[in-house]
């Protein structure tokens, strides 16, 4: 049977030595060969496929009305695009741009590109936090001290056996696809923070092993967003709301139906049980957010006579301002091996716990990166840059920008041995001065009427 792979990358493309391969007859050959690059990643391949191909697919079944209408439903007209986002096989402003095209009245698109911006928010959040991301921004509203809430997934919840349903569904769902509904999402980590008492840090580790559209940005914050710990209140939700969205799919099936729900109450009945009455005066934990670089040297202007590309998990699209820049010069993604089995554990993260990326998440990005014409290998991503720098006779390393402050780590040990020049892509939109972060509205007063201007009606 012919592989779909190869699309897009030169038929004369070969493999050198010490680079992972790019050919397979189909999909079962290539989960093969990742279980045994990477055998500490648990799982399977997910359903979803990477690449440009199956992105722009999606992209072309997007309706923003029915978007608007029907989102919070699991079964909603969603666009499925969060993945191919993450990764930058889709840029945040060529969506927008596919929205636009299809918007004849504003009032209609609103909601989707409402939602775009906020991934834009989660972004400069993360460019100002770096690290901080993973610690509390403000102190929580639920009455509880940190030290109330444990430090490790349950076994229950590790292997979907909690007797719930809508639970049980959500995880099982977690693990084999890796992608969930928002709305799942929110249940979820609402159950284990508020009902189960579990550091919102590990729920978001765990979700950032399995999930394909995970980053730190949009996956912690919102996680502290159900927390309360960068919110006015900690997220709830009761039976009625679950079974309204989920249109009463799982409560029908659940053991714990005639025992006893604990998502059957009002909401007032809810926050009295799980939330203890605040002090009158409570002390804050507000981040400062200070502001960093791109990547280390964005700005630098730079010319090289025999430029290598360094790819990397934020910019696996034909956008890739790198590609774009310098179409035809070698170009290098690597698999960060001791990142990838969970032996380097998450800088800032305060439980200092990391465990190995899902097989799913590793797969997604491999086939995204068989549609581009780049060398693959893994290791160390410094020391394999180098080292293909180096085979190349490259005098200088280009690569795109990222607000992942390992990005700029890595940057800045490349340094050391050669000039990096950072290019940045077209942005979402373009901002006049630095908004104000503290929460997405203000940003979003901001922010939207740039956005908006940006769009053309029909004529």
């Amino acid at each position: 049977m012919a592989s779909d792979f190869l699309a897009g990358v030169p038929l004369a493309w070969s493999e050198q030595p010490g680079e992972l391969p790019r050919r397979f007859s189909n999909r079962q050959a290539l989960e093969a060969e990742l279980q045994r690059r990477f055998p500490e990643a648990p799982g399977s391949l997910s359903p979803t496929r990477g690449g440009r191909h199956q992105a722009e697919t999606l992209l072309n079944l997007i309706q923003p009305e029915r978007y608007a209408k029907g989102r919070n439903f699991l079964n909603g007209p969603v666009t499925r695009l969060s993945p191919y986002i993450r990764h930058g096989v889709l840029t945040l402003a060529e969506v927008r741009d596919a929205v636009f095209a299809r918007t004849r009245a504003r009032q209609g698109s609103e909601k989707l590109i409402n939602e775009l911006g906020w991934r834009d928010y989660w972004q400069r959040l993360w460019q100002q936090l770096g690290t901080g991301i993973w610690r509390d921004q403000e102190a929580l509203k639920t009455g509880h001290r940190a030290a109330a809430y444990a430090d490790a997934l349950p076994a229950d919840i590790r292997e979907g056996s909690t007797g719930l349903a809508c639970m049980d569904d959500f995880i099982a769902e977690l693990h084999h696809s890796g992608w969930l509904h928002n709305h799942a999402r929110l249940w979820l980590a609402a159950y284990l923070v508020h009902w189960r008492r579990i550091r919102w840090q590990v729920g978001a580790q765990w979700f950032l092993r399995h999930l394909l559209d995970g980053d730190p940005a949009s996956n912690n914050l919102s996680w502290q967003w159900v927390a309360s710990s960068f919110s006015h209140k900690p997220y709830v939700f009761n039976r009625a709301n679950l079974e309204r969205y989920s249109n009463g799919s799982f409560c029908r099936s659940c053991e714990r139906h005639q025992q006893g729900c604990p998502f059957e109450a009002s909401y007032e009945e809810l926050t009295a049980e799980l939330f203890k009455p605040l002090p009158s005066s409570r002390e804050q934990n507000t981040q400062e957010l200070n502001s960093r670089e791109l990547s280390n040297g964005g700005a630098k202007s730079l010319t090289f006579s025999r430029p290598i590309l360094w790819i990397h998990g934020d910019g696996l699209g034909q956008a890739n301002p790198a590609l774009v820049a310098h179409p035809g010069q070698p170009a290098l993604f690597v698999f960060d091996t001791e990142l990838l089995a969970g032996r380097s554990p998450t800088t800032g993260d305060p439980t200092n716990k990391a465990e190995p990326v899902s097989l799913k998440r590793i797969g997604f990005l491999y086939e995204c990166l068989l549609e581009l014409p780049i060398s693959l290998r893994q290791g160390d991503v410094a020391a394999e840059v180098l080292g293909f720098a180096r085979s190349h006779g490259g005098d200088g390393i280009i690569t795109s920008a990222s607000v992942d402050p390992r990005m700029a780590a890595i940057c800045q040990t490349l340094e050391q041995h050669l000039p990096v020049q950072v290019l940045a892509g077209e942005p979402f939109v373009q901002l006049d001065r630095e908004p104000d972060l503290g929460r997405f509205s203000r940003y979003w007063r901001h922010a939207e009427a740039k956005v908006w201007a940006q769009w053309s009606p029909p004529q």
